[in-house]
């Protein structure tokens, strides 16, 4: 933290809520430095009411966000900073992530289903198999993506369908949906009581909704779903104030009443803003950014919008492969199997081995995303021996993240025909230096990691900051602070590298057209008729055999 004499030359100060898939956090910086004075995080818990299920308690969020609020004041207060040097409140958000409340009482109508929820799996199945050629890429043209569960209109369309209270609320125009954005958003600025319904731009292009092109709900999309138009919330840039908090939410002093929350993003869209990518063609966090007009992908990967900061800016577009599933395969390993206590764990585990000793390990947990989109598929853990132990599979659990990066990759290439020089990194897994150095060596180009971890609550703070109306962050690209960072070079041969990522590609083959929505009922090796014709015929034609040489044989299988 500052020391007292630096505090005294403290400029204004940016608040941001990053409300993550597993925890809440409320960062504070320096607006005029872009450090980190304080912050606080609390976990956020998950539930799996079914297999493929994911589920969050909306109110569970909504008090994690007043709980880190008010940790932070207490922790800023203990540093003798003034809170009333707050002058702006972004928000970034788990995006997909979908929720309908009731705009009378308040309440929420069900949990929030989180992205990688499966349930809307024959959802999705029944949608494709209506489109000419059964082609997942039916709406692309204007969203930018492909039919999938992980998007949230059919997450949405599956609340219609399935939870009562939902559809009444529709029906009496109770309803309100939003993603997590819109709900804390609305909760924030006065809730039942005159809350803003709004989201922005990038969470908004992420609901198959959206129309990239004209920067608005689509009519024609809405319909294609069967959603009303009138539940959605409205559709704002990246970086304007929508409104300010209110005092009773917050206890004790108050202290952040009156604030303006002037800026909203999706994480990976915040990272990309706190990772300063302004310019066509830079890569971070598995996006390409461009500029004013989107690019289209030929090889899996999402075009979305990047953001747009400001009501008169125009929007940037990039081309997005996010290695979805990374947290969750440490999750995995720690919840699941027990085999680590924490993620600092994990890169111990791994380092004491330092191979993966032939095992790779594909946790398409929830199908496979970018840039094969295929939702039958399914974890698996391959080339396993005698000799593997949980050292390997958490050094293949490291690996994996790795791969998919380098797929992802890969098809950014044969997109833009941009040769990749380096890759700048974000997130809570960069703290894990083995996972930097083999994401080095996999990509065989260096990995580049900022010092100051927090560049998605960063981007948030950022965008709130340069609001119009706050003001107080320049992001002139010569105003900007210049991020320090680690530079990971790569230190195994290519060679060696192109043949793991080929053990890789054929396991990821393997681990495909595991599940199916069909029913499946008792089988045997009967149960094909030609098969049951060909192994009957040959055990009579034994039996006949043996009975004529007066022998007797015995069938074991």
């Amino acid at each position: 933290m500052a020391a007292s004499s630096h505090r005294i030359m403290l400029g204004p100060l940016v608040a941001a809520i990053d409300q993550g898939t597993s925890s809440t956090r409320f960062l504070v910086f320096n607006s005029t430095t872009a450090e980190l004075l304080s912050h606080h995080q609390v976990e956020i818990k998950q539930s799996f009411p079914k297999e493929g299920w994911v589920e969050e308690d909306p109110k569970e969020i909504l008090q994690s966000v007043y709980e880190c609020m008010e940790r932070t004041c207490e922790k800023l207060t203990q540093l003798n900073i003034d809170i009333s040097n707050i002058k702006a409140i972004g928000v970034t958000n788990q995006r997909e992530t979908t929720l309908v409340w009731d705009k009378e009482t308040g309440e929420p109508l069900y949990n929030a289903i989180v992205w990688l929820d499966l349930r809307t799996q024959s959802t999705v199945e029944r949608l494709i198999n209506k489109t000419p050629g059964r082609n997942k890429n039916h709406l692309k043209h204007k969203t930018g993506l492909p039919i999938s569960t992980y998007f949230s209109a059919v997450k949405l369309r599956w609340l219609m369908d399935n939870v009562n209270e939902v559809h009444e609320a529709i029906v009496s125009h109770r309803a309100m949906f939003g993603t997590i954005d819109s709900w804390l958003i609305w909760c924030l600025t006065g809730g039942k009581s005159g809350g803003v319904h709004c989201t922005d731009v990038t969470n908004a292009s992420r609901t198959m909704l959206f129309n990239i092109h004209t920067m608005d709900w689509d009519p024609e999309l809405c319909k294609y779903f069967g959603i009303p138009m009138e539940i959605l919330p409205r559709v704002r840039s990246s970086s304007e104030i929508y409104g300010l908090m209110v005092s009773m939410l917050i206890s004790k002093s108050g202290a952040l009443s009156g604030i303006p929350i002037s800026g909203c993003l999706g994480d990976q869209s915040a990272a990309l803003v706190g990772q300063m990518c302004f310019q066509d063609g830079q890569i971070a966090l598995i996006f390409m950014l461009w500029e004013i007009y989107p690019v289209m992908s030929d090889h899996g990967l999402l075009t979305t919008v990047a953001y747009k900061l400001g009501r008169d800016k125009p929007a940037c577009y990039a081309l997005e492969g996010s290695v979805a599933i990374a947290g969750a395969v440490v999750r995995w390993l720690q919840d699941n199997l027990g085999i680590i206590g924490s993620s600092e764990e994990l890169e111990k585990l791994a380092a004491s081995v330092g191979t993966s000793y032939g095992c790779y390990f594909v946790p398409a947990f929830s199908g496979l995303y970018a840039p094969y989109w295929e939702p039958s598929a399914r974890g698996i853990i391959c080339g396993l021996t005698q000799f593997t132990n949980k050292s390997h599979l958490a050094f293949a659990a490291l690996e994996a993240v790795c791969f998919q990066t380098r797929e992802i990759l890969d098809a950014m290439n044969q997109d833009s025909g941009i040769p990749l020089t380096q890759l700048q990194v974000d997130g809570g897994m960069t703290s894990n230096r083995l996972l930097m150095q083999l994401q080095a060596d996999i990509l065989c180009i260096p990995v580049v990691k900022p010092s100051m971890p927090e560049t998605t609550a960063l981007g948030a703070a950022m965008a709130a900051g340069a609001a119009e109306g706050v003001s107080v962050w320049s992001l002139s690209p010569e105003d900007l602070s210049e991020v320090t960072s680690e530079k990971f070079e790569p230190q195994i041969n290519p060679e060696e590298s192109e043949f793991r990522y080929a053990r890789w590609k054929k396991a990821v083959q393997k681990s495909m057209n595991w599940e199916t929505t069909e029913p499946v009922g008792e089988t045997s090796i009967f149960s094909s008729v030609p098969l049951g014709f060909y192994i009957m015929g040959s055990m009579l034609m034994l039996i006949g055999a043996k009975y004529i040489a007066g022998q007797f044989l015995i069938f074991t299988f």
